[in-house]
């Protein structure tokens, strides 16, 4: 029985929640300040699930149902989702379809919850959220389907099994393009600068934070940690990219990508400490130019 795919889900699982971790440490020591330990958001979740959740008498069954189908279908996509050259627990042809679709999923029913609740801030943050996330998928799908041309299947397993070192020789620029696509909709999707302030507190600038502001104790757990594992997800597209290695050891695999992640995440802390956001008018343009990088290495694999 091969245990390679078992392995990637446990570690999507149980090491999702450090990396907000260590995007908050980096930033941390770019600001001078010791910082939250890398450890915090697990430390959160364990708070948050001994509590007991509020809830408004405005709300219905809706509100309750946005955090519970939010982390399943974040868990779901992990299935699909391969750690490197390693392939995923689920693989089927069409699977990057269904990926899609799921993160999609995790959008609608966070945003139906945040309108059931009747608060005007939260809609303003429901409504941003539906504008930005329609300009970021057609980048995810389109880097997708670069990266299918180029290996020709369907399947997220097949693709990233086939990545390797000589297709960034043979198709470089294209894979660039991709990776840079790809970054563009992991800054946006996970509610990153410069397109969100994940820190923020102030309603009229917030995107993501703001649809939950009435959420509390499980359901917030629920939340922040089906946030942690979609910010996985999205990296593990990203590094399967850029990190096409294949010792021939499933553990050892493992162990650089898990150490690409953790790049990412102090990438993404650097870019957060190095860069302001951007106004609200410009986050339309940002994510367009990610669309334009995918549609361009999508050229240059056709030729």
């Amino acid at each position: 029985m091969n245990t390679a795919p078992l392995i990637s889900i446990l570690l999507g699982l149980v090491l999702a929640p450090m990396l907000p971790g260590v995007i908050n440490k980096t930033k941390a020591f770019f600001g001078g300040r010791k910082g939250q330990p890398v450890l915090q958001l697990y430390f959160d979740l364990w708070k948050l699930l001994h509590k007991g959740a509020v809830y408004s008498r405005t709300t219905s069954w809706v509100f309750r149902a946005g955090p519970i189908v939010w982390m399943a279908a974040g868990l779901a996509a992990l299935l699909l989702v391969p750690l490197g050259r390693t392939g995923a627990w689920l693989r089927f042809e069409g699977d990057l379809v269904l990926l899609v679709y799921l993160l999609g999923l995790m959008r609608f029913f966070v945003v139906i919850a945040a309108l059931d609740t009747g608060s005007s801030f939260e809609g303003m943050g429901a409504s941003r959220e539906v504008q930005f996330s329609a300009l970021a998928e057609p980048a995810l799908l389109l880097s997708l389907a670069a990266l299918a041309r180029q290996m020709g299947t369907l399947s997220l397993s097949g693709m990233y099994s086939m990545m390797s070192a000589q297709t960034l020789i043979t198709a470089g620029p294209a894979m660039l393009l991709v990776a840079g696509a790809l970054l563009i909709v992991f800054l946006a999707e996970n509610a990153r600068l410069p397109v969100d302030d994940p820190n923020t507190h102030l309603e009229l600038t917030m995107i993501h934070e703001v649809m939950v502001l009435d959420t509390s104790g499980p359901d917030l757990a629920f939340i922040l940690y089906g946030s942690a594992v979609k910010m996985w997800v999205l990296g593990a597209l990203l590094m399967g990219v850029l990190l096409p290695v294949k010792t021939g050891h499933a553990a050892l695999d493992a162990a650089i990508m898990v150490g690409g992640m953790m790049a990412l995440a102090v990438a993404t802390g650097v870019i957060e400490s190095t860069m302001a956001r951007l106004r609200m008018v410009r986050v339309p343009q940002l994510l367009a130019a990610a669309s334009a990088l995918a549609v361009l290495a999508l050229v240059l694999v056709f030729r």
